[in-house]
């Protein structure tokens, strides 16, 4: 096959997405396909073409790109993927894989681009990622369809200069962990203790902070992989945790009984279908209370594809390679494609 990778992107999660772009490229070539490897917010946006087969790492920087920054990569972005060379790329591909994270890559707007132009891509549809995307909508659909999510608080202070009366309920409890409602990566991920520190200029989400165990399951179409229990060093699975080597321990499978791993993938099903996924992929994360109930905390729609990420991880645990987890992404019905290439 013909297949355009993209990575990179204007998102926060940039530097975590051209390193996913790297290995998937990679390990495609390395099974016979003939790879395009694209940043459409890069300068110069064709990385390589044709990618070669081979195994080099593209290391993770302890901090997410500048916010200053994003502007002009949006405007790169916009520009590559609506015309010129890059799009005519994309349209040559049999497939475009889609390994962005966060941001427009993310939230459904390169999706809609792609759906548009008629080009069959990995992942879900521009619909599914905008809903997955916002957490508050998310947390939602979730409750409604009877998967267990935290108690949560939307808060805007620019929208709302008192704090409404569940924000100050929820602290009453006890610390929180306030996150933006739409970012990825656990970027400006925080656990605070006082009402003066959850302020913020954006539109946030405030939960209770679950002071339990932390888990992840992938999953494929209906099929899920090995839950996977991440055990952390610090109180939150930040983005220095996420993507320095020996932060944290990632155990898969999970060292947990039988009926409860059973219990936490039926959830990951309930959430994936839930969201709308159907055939595509996505991973489900879930932390658990004092008393050991979990907790679903987000559905990721492009979850992170670096070797050692956690969907990587999850498929070393089931006995899949990395390049066979690669080809299983590739393979899925995916966003502008109703049937398998």
């Amino acid at each position: 096959m013909r297949v355009a990778v993209l990575c990179g992107g204007e998102s926060s999660e940039r530097d975590v997405s051209r390193s996913s772009g790297w290995a998937v490229a990679e390990a495609l070539a390395g099974r016979g396909h003939d790879v395009v490897l694209i940043d459409p917010a890069a300068e110069v946006p064709v990385l390589a073409d044709p990618v070669p087969a081979g195994r080099s790492v593209v290391r993770v920087p302890k901090e997410p790109p500048a916010q200053a920054d994003r502007a002009l990569l949006g405007q790169r972005m916009y520009a590559a993927l609506t015309g010129g060379p890059v799009l005519e790329q994309l349209r040559r591909a049999d497939r475009v894989f889609i390994a962005l994270h966060g941001g427009w890559g993310e939230d459904g707007h390169v999706q809609a681009l792609l759906e548009l132009a008629g080009i069959p891509f990995t992942g879900a549809g521009h619909d599914v990622c905008a809903v997955a995307w916002h957490k508050g909508r998310a947390q939602a659909v979730l409750e409604a369809a009877g998967v267990p999510v935290p108690p949560r608080v939307l808060y805007n202070r620019a929208e709302q200069p008192e704090p409404p009366t569940e924000l100050k309920q929820v602290l009453e409890s006890g610390p929180v962990v306030v996150k933006p409602v739409a970012e990825g990566s656990s970027v400006a991920v925080r656990k605070v203790d006082s009402l003066d520190e959850v302020r913020a200029d954006d539109e946030v989400l405030v939960e209770p902070f679950l002071s339990g165990r932390e888990f992840t399951v992938a999953v494929i179409g209906m099929t899920t992989l090995p839950v996977v229990e991440i055990e952390l060093t610090t109180a939150l699975f930040d983005y220095e945790a996420k993507y320095q080597p020996g932060a944290v321990r990632e155990v898969s499978p999970a060292e947990i009984p039988t009926h409860f791993a059973e219990r936490l993938q039926d959830l990951a099903i309930r959430a994936h279908r839930a969201l709308g996924f159907g055939t595509t992929y996505s991973r489900v994360d879930f932390r658990c209370d004092s008393a050991g109930t979990p907790y679903c905390l987000e559905v990721n729609a492009l979850p992170g594809l670096t070797p050692g990420s956690l969907v990587p991880v999850a498929a070393k645990g089931a006995g899949l390679s990395y390049d066979e987890l690669v080809e299983r992404l590739l393979t899925a019905s995916g966003g502008g494609s109703p049937t398998p290439c």
